[in-house]
């Protein structure tokens, strides 16, 4: 292979050590595992991988890989992508990242670790998490940044988060540094994942994090087995590039490698305290926010208006909602469901909740307008209008669960045992627990995968 960006970045990827990341972002990311976990086995429970397990034809024990949250275990390419559905099922898997980079991450690494023949630390897991997050979010910064990139139509979860698993699971096996770049190189053939399904409430985004959980999974595999990758897909002038075809030739492929190892992505990523996209939570919380500066119950607003950027707009500025899936995408329907039900997390997002007869003139009260002098990354502005009158409107630029306004340990780990206990035993849910907040001691983390199911 020549001398290019994808060998520079699998170069980085293959020297780094566990000792590389500071303790602070080794505790962040075990967060982050158990947040993933909790969201995957209660979206264990859901349509969309009740779909995938009929449609796979999926019971008992098919191979060494658990499904998480489930009776059944498959081979590693099947666990990775069923998983990955089950971690996206509920919006409630983190952010920030390749975009959804836990649900597309943990289900590949964890899948390979099923694999192994050997015992495999806990520390060396959390290195090969960690490089995931880390290659995910540098695709996607180098292709043009989110706004960008999703504005051109792909949904970077499927599209850079399958580089992030490739590196995840090439750490894992081990790979040198031709083979990782060959890993990444044939990543791209499995990237993909357009917004398509947000025009009608389609499951369809679910399946973006499990296709490239799957793919990053396969392409680590492949080049195990001495297959070789492109070694151009990160060059931005050659033909077929990931750059030049998925960023129009937008981005800053030097974003790829530049200061590698200075600033690990994963310390940028969110984890969500509310069950909608994370585009709706800024909004969520200035309503919080104005409802209690003011002492106000949702019967005493007449009102809300919302400024939102054209980007925003297309992707969560709808109404209409007759899905689970279109409501977890409608920030006015959010806004409806705080006022409606005074938190917006799962049963919020059931039919029952979004087509209770008190929603509709809600949504009534609520106006959406795009703001041509907002920036695509602006988060909405929140105005209320009381029922006499007084008005008051805010914009929170940093909502809650993001690296400048983090939830506490207390209630991420509590968010956690409230998803998990949704599906699992209470003596299960806490040894899991306590088996990732210790995941740097334990010396075989194979011992999780029992617990998973």
């Amino acid at each position: 292979m020549s001398d290019n960006l994808t060998r520079t970045l699998a170069e980085h990827v293959c020297a780094t050590r566990f000792d590389a990341f500071p303790s602070q972002t080794i505790h962040k990311a075990k967060l982050h595992i158990l947040d993933t976990l909790g969201a995957a086995i209660a979206g264990s429970a859901s349509g969309e991988t009740g779909a995938m397990l009929e449609m796979l034809r999926l019971r008992g024990t098919a191979g060494r890989s658990p499904l998480w949250g489930l009776q059944v275990s498959a081979d590693a390419r099947t666990a990775a992508l069923v998983n990955g559905v089950s971690a996206h099922a509920y919006e409630l898997d983190d952010s920030g990242g390749c975009d959804h980079s836990g649900a597309v991450v943990l289900p590949a690494a964890l899948a390979a670790l099923g694999d192994l023949d050997h015992s495999f630390s806990g520390a060396d897991l959390l290195r090969s998490v960690l490089l995931g997050y880390e290659v995910g979010r540098r695709v996607l910064e180098a292709v043009g940044g989110y706004e960008e990139h999703n504005g051109l139509g792909w949904h970077s979860t499927g599209t850079c988060g399958a580089f992030g698993a490739a590196a995840a699971v090439g750490a894992m096996l081990n790979l040198d540094s031709e083979a990782m770049a060959s890993a990444l190189g044939t990543a791209c053939s499995f990237a993909g994942g357009t917004w398509a399904f947000i025009h009608n409430g389609s499951s369809a985004k679910k399946l973006h994090a499990g296709r490239a959980a799957e793919g990053g999974l396969m392409a680590a595999y492949l080049a195990k087995r001495g297959f070789e990758g492109p070694d151009s897909v990160f060059e931005a002038d050659r033909w077929g590039s990931f750059f030049a075809t998925f960023g129009a030739g937008r981005g800053d492929p030097t974003a790829l490698v530049q200061d590698f190892g200075a600033n690990w992505r994963l310390n940028r990523c969110s984890i969500k305290p509310h069950a909608t996209c994370r585009g709706t939570h800024a909004a969520i919380d200035a309503l919080d926010l104005l409802l209690q500066r003011h002492g106000l119950t949702a019967g005493e607003i007449a009102a809300i208006e919302v400024d939102i950027s054209r980007f925003q707009y297309g992707m969560c500025g709808g109404k209409v909602v007759e899905s689970r899936a279109q409501a977890q995408m409608s920030l006015p329907y959010a806004l409806a469901a705080r006022l409606r039900y005074g938190k917006v997390f799962l049963a919020e997002l059931e039919e029952a909740a979004w087509s209770a007869p008190e929603i509709g003139p809600l949504l009534d009260r609520i106006a959406v307008r795009i703001d041509p002098t907002m920036k695509d990354e602006d988060e909405p502005a929140i105005t209320i209008v009381t029922a006499n009158g007084a008005r008051d409107r805010l914009v929170v630029e940093f909502p809650l669960g993001g690296p400048q306004n983090p939830l506490s340990d207390e209630r991420l780990i509590g968010k956690y045992a409230d998803l998990a206990g949704m599906v699992l035993p209470t003596p299960k849910v806490d040894a899991i627990r306590d088996f990732v907040l210790g995941l740097e001691h334990q010396s075989d983390a194979r011992g999780l995968l029992e617990l998973l199911q």
